[in-house]
């Protein structure tokens, strides 16, 4: 009985806390990140629409708007493809951060983030766990759409390797800070559909009144100035730079400053949001 009473003091203290509290926060991160990323292996028909959903408009966009490429403003001697692939790797970190806040969505209204409540873990974690698999997936996207674009469409950056592997690092710190901008909205809105319909009004206007199609130069007064304000430019005008070996200026700076921005108030928006009762 002393034997009984004694391990259930034992339990009851490490479920109180007082005993194990779980693994240190890189481990709780990199534990549900691998839940993550498993869950998007299991269920292929998702990742083979997330991956066919850009190479369509790949296809699309370098076809239909292939003859923008002649007319002013645009970079001498590059092809559409070459000046649309660096804007397009930028882009396609918007339809994976819209897809991470729908899950969160999701899993809130399952219940599964309830029972990881429950469990001796950081509530951060859970985030930041999702952001990490959310840009890991959009990493192998974007390589896999540069190989697509290299294979087919005859996509042959001047800058070469270097700076299209610093224009690969600026889409990807555009990609995780466009994500915690997401998951916040996830957080406080904590509803599939609402954050469905949000997630398509906000691509859109992001996507096409930036520099991704066209130069800003080509577009009317007004849009130039939303455009300008648009963070989406930013990394977009720099990773074209260094994919075209064009002269960068400030435009590094710029671009990594934004997305630290966006980033740093996307996470403490979606940290407080996460942490209001269910």
């Amino acid at each position: 009985m002393t034997t009984i009473g004694a391990h259930t003091a034992h339990s009851k203290a490490a479920v109180a806390g007082d005993g194990w509290q779980g693994a240190h926060l890189p481990g709780q991160i990199a534990l549900l990140a691998g839940r993550s990323l498993r869950a998007l292996a299991r269920n292929p028909k998702l990742l083979i629409i997330s991956l066919l959903q850009p190479m369509v408009f790949l296809v699309l966009l370098t076809q239909v708007f292939s003859s923008l490429g002649t007319t002013a403003n645009f970079p001498a001697g590059a092809t559409y493809v070459d000046y649309l692939m660096p804007g397009f790797l930028v882009v396609s970190a918007l339809s994976v951060a819209s897809e991470a806040g729908v899950a969160l969505t999701t899993e809130l209204r399952s219940g599964l983030l309830a029972r990881f409540r429950a469990l001796p873990i950081s509530r951060s974690s859970v985030l930041f766990a999702r952001s990490v698999a959310e840009v890991i997936r959009n990493v192998i996207l974007m390589v896999v759409l540069l190989g697509l674009a290299m294979l087919v469409f005859g996509f042959d950056p001047a800058g070469g390797l270097a700076g299209l592997g610093a224009a690969l690092l600026l889409a990807t710190l555009m990609s995780a800070s466009m994500v915690w901008v997401f998951l916040a909205l996830a957080a406080w809105l904590r509803n599939p559909e609402a954050m469905q319909a949000l997630g398509f009004l906000l691509l859109f206007p992001l996507m096409f009144v930036s520099s991704m199609f066209v130069p800003v130069a080509n577009l009317p007064g007004w849009l130039q100035a939303v455009a300008k304000v648009n963070p989406v430019t930013y990394a977009i005008d720099a990773s074209r730079s260094l994919t075209l070996d064009l002269p960068v200026g400030n435009l590094i700076a710029a671009s990594v400053a934004t997305s630290a921005g966006l980033m740093v108030v996307g996470i403490a928006a979606a940290v407080a949001g996460f942490r209001r009762p269910l």
